[in-house]
């Protein structure tokens, strides 16, 4: 793989944390480790240098794996600050201003940050082979564990009443999950570059976005309309921006009128109606395309399209995905090989099942191997182009829109559970369901303050741990007397 020769961007502050996360693996400040960063002022020369060892395909194929695909817990902070900890900090490959710009393209890349860094690590030591190698060897074990946990799951039973007890105190602990990564996501994707502060175009946007997902416009539509505004925006070209904005509710309204609200489904593509081979694989392929920033932008997606539009993945059984998801050593888009696992097992048995699983992830990954594969020369021109720049800034404020929305139906079904389960009869077990949901309640508010207390990269496992057997003891007689 060529090096960067060119400067690349300042990075900014998303995932600022990523500094002082490496702290807490015992490291002194990184810049202390680094020799170019003390020898030399020249910005050029810190970019330029590299240390890489060459290793063979099998030797950086075993690097990745047990240095990184075995001990990635804890997120993608802790998963790249390992990296950074690691290749960067103690083996010195390259130079930590080298790394920040490296860090600062994948940023507007779909995929896993963490993977990505990886594959490029890879290419430095091996070339294209060698990023695809390092970018498999990171990824295969979430993949090997979410697999069996699929497995299991299915073996298990969605009729188990000590399972499900136990997925059913898992819920809230999800939801809460997900708002603490909506507001970490959106503290740096409405922050404006050039100032550091927040952009209240950023902010209008993910309002606006949250909205016309209430309004059922697709997702889609809302992502591309607010690219296009921000980038008439990010060039004073007010005209346009307002227009393009007025735009979208006119169409809408005309639609309205002529057909009617749209219908909760009409969020999606229509591209995974039943969960064969071949639409589980477009179903990756497109998520994986929309994951910026990571799966967290995938989760929406894939969510409207599986259990929305197609039906074939249920609300509580695509929560407990995302819960086994977080506790793995993976990416969190490692959910897709859950999903892709139940959809096919409905739609051809256990063995379809497998291929299911393998399918959508390889669509999943597939975006961030190829463009990260393709080489920095094309990420760099990218990067350094302003008018692309300024529509992923738009697109990155309404992706928050979306996200916030899925959030808040996660919480509701993680809380209240369907609109079934509250008109079930005889009466006395909807009433037991609502009575139930105040559990539900507090254990959503008690793991929203431990995820903003305890920052550790353990903190979600134990949590998720807890709140598996907790779940015994406070809706076991519930779910056993259904």
């Amino acid at each position: 793989m060529e090096r960067a020769t060119q400067p690349f961007p300042e990075v900014t502050n998303k995932h600022q944390d990523i500094e002082n996360s490496v702290e807490l693996n015992g490291a002194k400040h990184p810049e202390e480790n680094i020799p170019s960063s003390t020898s030399t002022n020249n910005e050029d020369d810190e970019l330029l240098y590299e240390n890489t060892p060459k290793f063979s395909l099998i030797q950086l194929f075993w690097y990745f794996f047990h240095n990184f695909g075995l001990f990635a817990w804890g997120g993608p902070v802790a998963q790249i600050a390992m990296i950074k900890q690691k290749i960067v900090v103690e083996e010195k490959w390259i130079t930590l201003a080298r790394f920040q710009r490296v860090f600062a393209v994948y940023q507007i890349l779909p995929g896993p940050e963490a993977a990505e860094l990886c594959m490029f690590f890879g290419c430095l030591s091996n070339g294209r082979i060698g990023g695809i190698v390092a970018g498999l060897a990171f990824i295969l074990p979430g993949f090997i564990l979410m697999l069996l946990a699929s497995y299991l799951y299915t073996l298990a039973g969605l009729e188990n009443v000590y399972f499900n007890a136990s997925f059913r105190a898992l819920q809230p602990v999800v939801a809460a999950m997900m708002f603490k990564a909506t507001h970490k996501i959106a503290d740096h994707s409405v922050v404006k570059h050039a100032t550091k502060k927040v952009d209240p175009f950023l902010v209008i946007a993910a309002i606006c976005t949250a909205i016309n997902s209430a309004l059922r416009l697709n997702i889609f539509i809302s992502l591309g309309s607010y690219g296009v505004i921000y980038m008439f925006i990010a060039r004073r070209l007010w005209i346009p921006a307002a227009t393009l904005f007025i735009l979208q509710y006119v169409g809408y309204a005309i639609y309205v009128v002529f057909r009617g609200v749209p219908s909760p489904v009409s969020l999606a593509l229509g591209i995974a109606k039943t969960p064969s081979l071949i639409n589980l694989f477009v179903l990756g392929l497109v998520a994986g395309s929309l994951s910026f920033g990571g799966a967290y932008t995938a989760i929406p997606f894939v969510q409207v399209e599986a259990v929305l539009k197609g039906g074939w993945l249920p609300q509580r059984v695509f929560i407990d995905c995302i819960a086994i998801g977080n506790v793995l050593p993976a990416p969190l888009v490692i959910f897709a090989t859950f999903v892709g696992f139940q959809g096919g097992n409905t739609e051809g048995g256990l063995g379809n099942a497998f291929a299911g699983a393998v399918v959508i992830t390889i669509g999943m990954f597939f975006p961030c191997f190829l463009f990260t594969i393709a080489g920095h020369s094309l990420l760099e021109k990218l990067v350094h182009n302003k008018f692309l720049a300024s529509f992923f800034d738009g697109l990155c404020g309404a992706v928050i829109g979306v996200i916030a929305v899925i959030t808040f139906q996660i919480l509701r079904s993680s809380i209240h559970g369907t609109e079934s389960d509250l008109l079930k009869k005889p009466v006395e077990v909807a009433i037991s369901n609502a009575a139930n949901s105040g559990t539900a309640a507090v254990l959503f508010t008690v793991s929203l303050a431990v995820l903003y207390k305890f920052t550790n990269k353990w903190a979600v496992i134990v949590l998720v741990a807890s709140a598996a057997v907790a779940g015994q003891f406070l809706f076991l007689d519930e779910i056993a007397g259904h």
